[in-house]
């Protein structure tokens, strides 16, 4: 089959035939001096003009207009069929095939293509080009690179009033995308005429937000659902509870009431590990903890009060800030950071309430903002709080196995490496991200880098270890690549962090001993000085008593003094 294209036009639609010709220059318009024009002007006679031995030099600004691009896409379903033919009806369809297969150049054309397919087919069965020959293979070896992280985009609030980012969440199918949480955490610091919007961003496009998340308060926390990526759930200002579905636009498909809800801001919200992938629970600063199922948000499935003495009582509850929750082995285990600087370890499945609360951990002398298990060695966890970064064990109560320094600016988020144990990041609020390795240094990060001038607020690292972002205060949301060196395990690492981590666990174990030994031993001398004492007290006598037995004792010294004087006197009238 040849396909032929005639198009036919008439000369006269053309229009004139234009003849080009060389011929000499004309003149059309010659204007002369016009003498009375004189008298406007005044002759400058003598004239003084200023010359420079110097290169003139000219400074020009040039701002080009920022470009917006926008993602489009095009679906193919099926095409390549005549236009007499209509590819849904199934009687053309097959009656234009039948025409087809009946023409003497499809045979040799089929013959032709099906030897060519026959060998690629052949090729692909023979060698797989995907294959990967050392998958098991995770160690490489240590690189000599120095540590460096640089920024790949930058995610800024498009508002005019700007908002904090208070918290950063990855996509779970292949870390495309970044949802932002933005909300403004200054005490009655909220304007009327600030937007409630949230963004879900895609990584490659920073000019627009892909979608825009729109809840009836302030959002401060938001988290993907790590089974089904199209759902999301968020914490309010109000202390609500919403959860979104991106299928079905920017509106929360259901929202916790009000009476049920939290009454102060919910600060993290958690996926739990079930069978549906629609439960989560909640922490806020108004003591409790909440647990949800996305599909009746009347009221929460569950309650947690966070008071110390175990009585439930909510005047007394601890403020919570931070949640996490202890994946690997016992999914009922969580903990919660609080405001006070405690860390509350509890059990979700214990007999009575007041067992749920297990046990606490004490060090901080602020908030917790960020509470993470290490996702190699899950009985070690990472705090954040104040001015210092601190790794607990979860045997030791008393203190912290490790610690940074104290820093002139405050702490306000951190969580470690998904892909080196002994790696961590921590964010400033002077703007800075730090990267530890303690395995490197201990006094000091391995890396600092400034990310933006304004304060930071949140942090997240990608699955892949690589790509991390950081919110700021004004809205911005900061997209860095770190360097291969700290994103890729390191030989023998898991084997020194393991004797690490154990050898600081068995020093504080000892510390700990001697501490609780000195404490009994002044605790046994108090007691001795109290009996003592007791004893002592006992036997004394009252003042009345003390001055009759003092007046008995002079007269009797008295009446001793004048018998041995009148002896003295009897004796010398003898003499005489």
């Amino acid at each position: 089959m040849e396909i032929v294209h005639v198009y036919t036009k008439k000369r006269n639609e053309f229009g004139r035939q234009c003849n080009f010709s060389d011929r000499p220059a004309e003149l059309h318009v010659d204007i002369l001096p016009d003498p009375s024009l004189a008298s406007n002007f005044i002759e400058r006679d003598p004239c003084d003009i200023p010359i420079q031995c110097t290169q003139e030099m000219s400074e020009h600004e040039v701002n080009t207009e920022r470009f917006e691009s926008d993602t489009r896409g095009i679906n193919h379903v099926e095409g390549g069929w005549p236009k007499d033919v209509n590819p849904q009806e199934m009687e053309q369809t097959i009656r234009f095939r039948k025409k087809v297969e009946k023409d003497e150049h499809y045979f040799s054309t089929i013959m032709q293509l099906g030897s060519n397919m026959e060998h690629c087919i052949k090729q692909n069965n023979a060698i797989n080009i995907y294959q990967e020959y050392f998958e098991e293979e995770e160690v490489v070896e240590e690189s000599e690179e120095q540590p460096s992280a640089k920024t790949i985009n930058v995610f800024r609030d498009p508002n005019e009033i700007k908002r904090t980012a208070t918290c950063l969440s990855w996509h779970p199918d292949g870390s495309c995308k970044l949802a932002v949480a933005y909300s403004s955490l200054g005490f009655q610091n909220i304007s009327p005429d600030m937007s409630y919007d949230s963004y879900i961003w895609d990584i490659e496009n920073p000019n627009k937000p892909e979608m825009t998340l729109k809840p009836v308060s302030l959002l401060v926390c938001l988290e993907y659902n790590p089974k089904d990526s199209h759902i999301l759930v968020g914490g309010s200002y109000n202390g609500q509870i919403a959860y979104w579905d991106t299928r079905k636009g920017s509106q929360p498909v259901e929202m916790s009431t009000i009476e049920h809800s939290h009454r102060d801001p919910v600060y993290k919200v958690i996926w739990l590990q079930s069978k549906t992938g629609t439960d989560t629970f909640s922490a806020s600063t108004d003591g409790q903890v909440l647990w949800w199922d996305i599909r009746k948000m009347s009221e929460p499935t569950e309650r947690l009060v966070l008071d110390p003495n175990k009585k439930g009582n909510l005047d007394n509850a601890l403020g919570a800030i931070s949640l996490e929750l202890d994946y690997h082995f016992v999914p009922t285990k969580f903990m919660v950071g609080t405001e006070q600087g405690l860390v509350v370890s509890c059990n979700r499945k214990a007999k009575t309430p007041a067992e749920k609360i297990v046990c606490t951990y004490s060090g901080h002398h602020g908030p917790i903002y960020a509470l993470q298990r290490n996702p190699f060695f899950p009985k070690n966890f990472l705090t954040v709080a104040d001015w210092t970064a601190r790794i607990w064990s979860e045997d030791i109560k008393e203190s912290s196995i490790m610690w940074t320094k104290y820093h002139m600016a405050y702490l306000s988020d951190g969580c470690w490496s998904p892909v080196r144990p002994s790696v961590f990041f921590t964010v400033k609020m002077d703007g800075t991200l730090d990267v530890w390795d303690f395995l490197f240094k201990q006094n000091d990060p391995t890396l600092s880098l400034k990310v933006c001038d304004e304060a930071l607020y949140s942090l997240r690292v990608q699955d892949n270890g690589r790509f991390l972002a950081c919110g700021s205060q004004l809205g911005t949301a900061t997209l860095l690549e770190i360097s291969p060196g700290l994103c890729t395990l390191q030989r023998n690492e898991k084997a020194l962090a393991t004797a690490m981590f154990e050898r600081e666990t068995k020093r504080e174990k000892i510390l700990e001993a001697r501490h609780r030994e000195m404490r009994l031993k002044e605790r046994s001398r108090s007691e001795q000085s109290k009996d003592e004492d007791t004893k002592e007290g006992d036997g004394e006598e009252s003042v009345e008593e003390l001055a009759t037995r003092t007046e008995a004792e002079f007269y009797e010294i008295v009446e001793a003094e004048l018998k041995k004087r009148a002896k003295e006197q009897e004796k010398k009238v003898r003499r005489d």
